[in-house]
């Protein structure tokens, strides 16, 4: 182990190397933007792939560096806020097989100098971490929070109970169902999300804070349908959007985030205090959802793309991923997003904690396959949820125009005028 002497100019070329990586070991929100150590600049030296130091508590956990294509006799440099935690993840590597691994200890210096490379997730504000929501409950102003009141949601399908099994204190309960009908899973009317949102208080001004539940990555969710976690607050969030809220905020790594910073959960119900003015007409951003016309129209444009955000299982047609959508397949000529196992599941959007996937690693998946800034991008999965999440990763990265495609697979498949392919496609698909 060794604290490397090397300049800043020799570091930026260091990491472009083949088989050289630089390792962010501070926490995701730090790495996304968000300055937790009062650094000048907020976010992470350019080049750099995140693996908190937190990651190396999991089970398995050393399975996670193979899967970011890093291997032991990769060269690797880490770095955090202080060497104490650099030698610690040291010390963790050598112990699974990494011995080419060194410390760089100069980051808060990078980030006072504003001729060296960083970067940020665009829209990191609207995925908060633990901490920041916190010292909003506590009464305190988190950074970039505008004032103007919050609520906090604590989103699930159908399913009060797992809302009174232990919440975040001050959450209300906001049920999917009160936004989206059961009938076709479809967004409800105008009117409709808009007495949902006052029933909340909710207007186009207020801060929504949104956020599921996710038991610990090595126990299986004993409720995947009823609770649906984490994929429901980004189904709500979006609807919110739609409707016309402008500072909607994600909790990064939903209710287990909160639970591993060790804060505490309350069984006491919050009632919302509701109001008669939401402030603007609803939908304030129907551009945030295409149907089944607009769908048709992407398919045959060359600047537009269609985003499957289901399985491989879904997609070649050997199931339909759901007990209420009879037809499996796909839609013929749409990209294909890997959400991962099945219809419940994201993994591939998502870091072991749960937090969002390092935007990077997104991005560069994404632009294999096609699916760029320049286009318009409307994702879709069975009925929305999935699709919304997909939908998230793209926001905060800032892309310009993006939907998602709601009424998706169950919409599409229940049209018999709709073309629907099975199997194996022809061109190459990439399942990682």
């Amino acid at each position: 182990m060794n604290k490397i002497e090397i300049t800043n100019k020799e570091l930026i070329d260091w990491v472009k190397e083949p088989n050289h990586y630089l390792l962010d070991i501070r926490p995701i929100a730090a790495y996304n933007g968000w300055a937790l150590n009062i650094e000048p600049r907020g976010g992470h030296i350019r080049g750099a792939k995140t693996f908190p130091l937190s990651w190396t508590n999991y089970d398995e956990w050393e399975e996670l560096l193979p899967k970011k294509d890093i291997h032991s006799d990769d060269s690797i440099i880490v770095y955090g806020y202080n060497e104490a935690g650099a030698r610690t993840m040291v010390e963790k590597l050598a112990e699974i097989g990494y011995k080419n691994v060194d410390i760089f200890n100069g980051f808060m210096d990078w980030s006072k100098n504003p001729e060296l490379p960083m970067d940020h997730l665009p829209r990191y504000e609207q995925l908060v971490y633990p901490q920041w929501l916190k010292t909003l409950i506590d009464g305190g102003t988190p950074p970039t929070y505008k004032g103007n009141g919050y609520v906090v949601c604590h989103a699930t399908y159908f399913y009060r109970e797992d809302y009174d099994s232990g919440h975040i204190p001050g959450a209300v309960h906001l049920d999917s169902v009160t936004l989206e009908s059961p009938e076709d899973w479809n967004r409800r009317s105008p009117e409709e999300i808009r007495k949902t949102l006052l029933d909340l208080g909710i207007t186009k001004d207020t801060t929504v804070i949104l956020y599921g539940r996710f038991n610990h990555p090595n126990n299986e969710d004993p409720y995947p349908g009823r609770q649906a976690g984490q994929i429901a607050a980004m189904r709500c969030a979006h609807i919110l959007m739609y409707a016309g809220v402008e500072d909607v905020r994600i909790l990064n790594g939903g209710l287990a985030s909160w639970r591993e910073a060790g804060y505490e959960f309350t069984k006491e119900n919050h009632e919302p205090e509701p109001i008669d003015d939401f402030g603007t007409e609803v939908p304030a951003r129907p551009e945030l959802f295409v149907d089944t016309p607009e769908a048709r129209k992407m398919l045959a444009s060359d600047r537009a793309e269609l985003v499957s955000i289901r399985s491989w299982e879904e997609f070649i047609g050997r199931v339909s991923g759901y007990n209420y959508i009879d037809k499996p397949g796909r839609i013929p000529g749409a990209i294909f997003g890997n959400c991962g196992s099945d219809a419940y599941h994201m993994e591939n959007y998502r870091n072991i904690d749960h937090t969002m996937r390092e935007f990077h690693e997104v991005r560069d998946i994404w632009a294999r396959d096609g699916i760029t800034p320049d286009k318009h991008i409307a994702f879709y999965c069975g009925t929305g949820w999935r699709a919304s999440e997909a939908f998230f990763n793209a926001y905060f990265m800032g892309w310009p125009k993006i939907s998602v495609y709601d009424g998706g697979w169950m919409e599409w498949s229940s049209d018999p005028s709709n073309p629907i392919a099975t199997g194996v496609p022809e061109e190459p698909v990439h399942v990682e």
